[in-house]
């Protein structure tokens, strides 16, 4: 079970690889297709958007055709989408190439979360959930720094090279090894399932979870597309420095996911959401706090912003185990359609959440600690619901 749950990782790897390996390397990609940074910079939000409105069409995909030929696809088109990005020439090209890598990503996301359904239940999947959130925080670890390495030695291009032999690699191991884990009786998906998917829909239950989910995402989005400017704009900090204070961020998240994943079995799931929820409260609180009382000069040093930061990550760490878990949980039959769903909320609703507060007129420490309370509220709502839930609920 362990080699095949790292095996799933090394398909949601392909997500945050597509957006934390580029990150130091913003401004040389403007400068290098002579477009406005800003430009650039919408591509993150842009790519998960993509990628949760592509969850609704893989669902029924995952479902009908089985999980490993929908793995194979999505590698293919993750391959070309980060060869037209290393061949860019203007800013559309690589906009389509952005778009292509959140087209693939969708289709490997859904995968792999529909994997650890078909085979785990209850707290065991709750335990795969996080330890995929927690490993997947080695990426924004290490990735910016790989990246920006990448970039000095080889040029902005580098990076997306790096992805399209990643890309390559994960392909062959999944044509090799990842077993077909569709369940004999999954039920047959005809067209795009809208009355499936209004079916789920209508469960308060998945609702809440899904939410959840969604607004510690559109927190961490939010921290990750203001953190050049904060960081390295404002507070000064190198390329090297930035992702040597990103890197660290990403080792603390991975650090809590480990501590959530021994939690979940002896407290249990709410109790590991009402923690993820008041760490997400307390980081806004800090941040606020650290704006309104802390004097003029000090408002540009880092550790103002990546303290607080450090706190409400930890509540994403506390949250998206347990509530992607209570999500999917009813849906042994559809499990595909079910994640794909997720998944869509996840995605769809922390990118424009995200989108939401940097258009907001606000300072960017405002606009992040505002998404820290939206996140807290949705968590708090979440562990509402699971105080509800008993027991094991069988498939609608």
């Amino acid at each position: 079970m362990q080699k095949f749950t790292l095996l799933l990782l090394s398909l949601v790897l392909l997500a945050p690889l597509g957006i934390d390996l580029y990150l130091p390397t913003l401004p040389q990609i403007a400068e290098g297709l002579a477009t406005p940074v800003s430009n650039i910079q919408t591509t993150i939000p842009l790519f998960l958007l993509v990628m949760g409105l592509g969850q609704i069409v893989a669902g029924p995909l995952v479902d009908n055709f089985g999980r490993k030929p929908i793995a194979i696809i999505g590698l293919l088109l993750y391959v070309a989408g980060s060869i037209i990005g290393a061949t860019a020439i203007n800013w559309p090209m690589f906009l389509t190439a952005r778009l292509i890598q959140g087209i693939a990503v969708c289709c490997t996301a859904v995968v792999a979360f529909s994997g650890v359904r078909d085979r785990l239940d209850g707290e065991e999947a709750a335990r795969a959930y996080g330890f995929l959130n927690g490993a997947l925080n080695i990426v924004p670890a290490l990735a910016p720094m790989l990246g920006g390495f990448l970039a000095d030695a080889f040029g902005w291009r580098a990076p997306f090279w790096f992805l399209t032999s990643y890309a390559l690699f994960i392909g062959l191991i999944v044509v090799f090894f990842l077993p077909e884990t569709r369940p004999a009786d999954t039920q047959p998906v005809k067209g795009l399932p809208l009355r499936q998917y209004w079916q789920i829909l209508k469960q308060p239950r998945f609702l809440a979870f899904a939410f959840a989910n969604a607004g510690a995402l559109g927190m961490v989005l939010t921290y990750v597309s203001l953190a050049p400017q904060v960081l390295m704009t404002e507070g000064q900090l190198s390329a090297l420095q930035f992702s040597i204070a990103f890197g660290a961020n990403g080792f603390w998240i991975m650090l809590v996911s480990v501590v959530v994943n021994k939690m979940i079995r002896k407290v249990g799931r709410p109790v590991c959401l009402a923690i993820g929820s008041l760490a997400m409260l307390l980081g806004a609180l800090m941040l606020y706090g650290g704006v309104l009382l802390l004097p003029e000069t000090w408002q540009n040093n880092w550790a103002l912003y990546m303290l607080p930061v450090a706190v409400s990550v930890a509540g994403l760490a506390f949250t998206v185990g347990p509530a992607t878990s209570y999500a999917l949980e009813p849906y042994q039959q559809q499990a595909g359609v079910a994640s794909a769903l997720a998944g869509f909320i996840q995605m769809a609703g922390g990118s424009s959440a995200g989108l939401l507060m940097m258009s907001l007129p606000l300072a960017e420490k405002s606009a992040l600690a505002l998404m820290m309370l939206v996140g807290a509220a949705l968590s708090f709502t979440a562990w509402r619901c699971s105080k509800t839930v008993r027991g094991r609920i069988t498939a609608l």
